[in-house]
């Protein structure tokens, strides 16, 4: 059947297979640990060229796509929102503990568990950031150090090729970041195997609160979505003064659209066409705001990334210092601006963060297994939240018309060229 090719479809008969195997024989399941093991590790070599490569390109190939206050007023609601969506995640993290229904007492590695626990001053974290030897932070995956290096060695580059035109480093980096991706598929096609392994050792060890545990990591991130929501459009409805009532159905297509295909890529022509026609916002806030807010507006990703970061540390016990968890929110953010973008999909996002700040990783696969519906609450709310931050934007400088929200009047949205925005397309369907 067509449906069994489909990887989201193989992955959930792993993870069902996988917590029933482990339930039914319980502690010899670990003997499939290794399994599990292997696919962890797969991953995360790729980690380090792919974030290194990812965050170059998009520093050395940034370009003027837009100036002054458009872009600020664009960059400033979307900044704003990932903050308030980051804090949500971590405050119903907090009230819900939606990883502690499992238990590695034993297993965590005992130098990960001193490091999480450790204070250290605020001083010391910012000087970290910095590293004396950037080969040392590769071999050991200190990744806020790499993000660092990349960044500054991404903006040298980026002057560099607009003074002397040459772009071979630039050229050499993205064939690096293609290449890793390439390699990441060729992990993923073993997902299914290494998902099983991963479950069926939970499951055997930890017993049914497995299945608990999911549904109340998904109950948590869907609740935020929920809220996040709301908060978008009481802003929007406070600052613009239209009617809340009516943007149901006006975002009603889109939603359907970006539900069922949990690509925010593919929903992006009915966004624009929706935004412009059916909310009244123009066609020039529209093309630069939406086109912006595809890869750097994910509100969803950025409150899914926080819950990861709380979920990993209760299932692994560990009890993170405030300057950790600040640190994990501002990664999430970071992960969701188009000069952080890590492609390759959740699995490699959930093993950046949890490299990052020394988490465990036994619970990454049941992360993994239910993404497919985390990935349609992501996308519900980015698109959405998108069509409301070029509200906003266009707000401000007057060019939302009221008539067209009102349905008094129709207008047309221009022809786009969608291979322009190609690359963005692939950027927000890796963070989708």
């Amino acid at each position: 059947m067509k449906v069994l090719k489909s990887p989201a479809v193989q992955i959930a008969i792993g993870a069902v297979t996988g917590v029933l195997f482990g339930l039914v024989v319980g502690d010899w399941a670990s003997n499939l640990k290794f399994v599990g093991d292997i696919f962890i590790r797969l991953i995360q070599m790729a980690i380090v060229p792919l974030v290194m490569s990812s965050v170059i390109v998009a520093t050395g190939s940034v370009a003027g796509r837009g100036t002054g206050s458009l872009m600020a007023r664009t960059f400033g609601w979307i900044l704003g929102f990932s903050v308030v969506a980051a804090a949500l995640g971590w405050v119903l993290s907090v009230l819900i503990r939606p990883g502690s229904g499992m238990s590695f007492d034993g297993e965590l590695d005992p130098t990960l568990q001193e490091s999480a626990s450790g204070v250290v001053g605020w001083q010391q974290t910012m000087t970290d950031f910095v590293s004396t030897n950037i080969f040392g932070s590769m071999s050991t995956a200190t990744m806020v150090p790499i993000i660092v290096f990349s960044l500054i060695f991404g903006l040298a580059l980026n002057r560099y090729v607009a003074t002397t035109g040459n772009r071979t480093v630039l050229d050499f980096a993205e064939q690096v970041q293609q290449v890793v991706l390439i390699m990441i598929r060729f992990v993923m096609f073993v997902a299914p195997l290494g998902v099983f392994a991963l479950l069926a050792n939970l499951a055997g060890t930890v017993g049914f609160s497995v299945v608990t545990t999911g549904l109340a990591y998904l109950g948590t991130t869907l609740l935020g979505v929920l809220i996040m929501m709301t908060v978008f459009v009481v802003v929007v409805s406070a600052l613009t003064r239209l009617n809340p009532v009516k943007l149901p159905s006006k975002l009603l297509e889109q939603t359907i659209v970006a539900v069922t295909t949990t690509s925010s890529a593919v929903t992006f022509p009915t966004v624009l066409r929706n935004t412009i026609e059916k909310v009244g916002v123009s066609q020039r806030v529209a093309n630069f705001t939406l086109s912006i807010g595809m890869t750097m507006g994910s509100c969803g990703a950025v409150l899914n990334y926080v819950v990861v970061v709380m979920f990993l540390a209760q299932a692994g016990g560990v009890e993170l210092s405030v300057g950790e968890i600040v640190l994990g929110m501002a990664l999430a953010i970071l992960l969701n601006i188009g000069t952080i973008t890590v492609p390759g999909g959740f699995p490699v996002i959930a093993m950046f963060l949890a490299t990052s700040l020394g988490l465990p990783f036994e619970a990454v696969g049941l992360l993994i297994a239910v993404d497919w519906f985390t990935g349609i609450f992501r996308t519900f709310l980015n698109v959405n939240g998108d069509t409301m931050v070029a509200m906003l934007v266009a707000n401000s400088t007057d060019e939302i018309d009221r008539d067209v929200y009102d349905g008094a009047k129709v207008v047309t949205a221009d022809d786009l060229d969608l291979d322009e925005l190609q690359d963005q397309f692939d950027a927000a369907d890796r963070l989708a």
